[in-house]
């Protein structure tokens, strides 16, 4: 997979993936990604890519002429499966939608800044309009590297266990069970028994309940 990221800040993106996971995914050539600075396609003076809104406000504006310019320059050398806008009022980022993405082979995301981006942007040159939450942010940076950890972690080889993924929290609409490690009793808190039995089909049956309970209990709204 490859990510182009086109941000106005690329410095506040590139300690996420020079660590951990993602920094493993990237060296083992699992995942490209590259940071585009918005500001190198520009023409105005001091590398302005933002200006006043029209019909007055608060805020400045991300222009689309050096974004548009950005994209084309990058269409010009491959296919993109998505282009993707990080936007508070966009479809909210959940696992299953991570799951479908990691299977994409080109990937475009552009991070918001100040108080959006030109509306012609949206209208003719996103495919795709995504949030982490109903919340809003200096810019998409932050959600732009929450997207990508998503999504990486996801791709086959990643991940030293394969199987670990497929247990996380919410792939099947459950909130994960407890996990314990050691030692098995510390402070006279106790490591369930079964989980020391070595009985495999009970644990898993144990785990199963738990996430039941667990969703029904904390976000029962899975389950409807």
């Amino acid at each position: 997979m490859r990510i182009d990221i086109i941000t106005v800040l690329p410095e506040l993106l590139k300690s996420p993936f020079e660590a951990s996971i993602l920094k493993r995914a990237i060296e083992k050539g699992l995942v490209e990604v590259h940071f585009h600075n918005l500001r190198d396609y520009t023409d105005k003076s001091y590398n302005q890519v933002d200006d006043y809104q029209f019909g007055g406000g608060a805020g400045m504006v991300l222009m689309i002429e050096p974004i548009d310019k950005c994209i084309t320059a990058l269409k010009a050398s491959r296919t993109y499966d998505e282009i993707i806008y990080m936007t508070p009022d966009g479809e909210t980022l959940n696992q299953k939608m991570a799951n479908g993405m990691s299977l994409l082979k080109n990937v475009i995301i552009l991070c918001g800044h100040y108080k959006g981006v030109d509306q012609r942007v949206r209208d003719t040159l996103i495919t795709r309009e995504i949030s982490i939450g109903d919340y809003v942010l200096s810019g998409g940076e932050l959600g732009a590297a929450i997207l990508c950890d998503t999504v990486i972690r996801l791709i086959p080889g990643v991940l030293n266990n394969e199987t670990s993924a497929l247990t996380d929290t919410f792939q099947d609409n459950l909130l994960a069970p407890p996990v314990y490690t050691r030692p098995s009793e510390y402070k006279g808190m106790k490591v369930p028994e079964v989980l020391l039995s070595g009985n495999f089909p009970k644990i898993e049956k144990w785990r199963e309940d738990q996430a039941m309970e667990r969703t029904e209990k904390l976000r029962p709204d899975l389950l409807g």
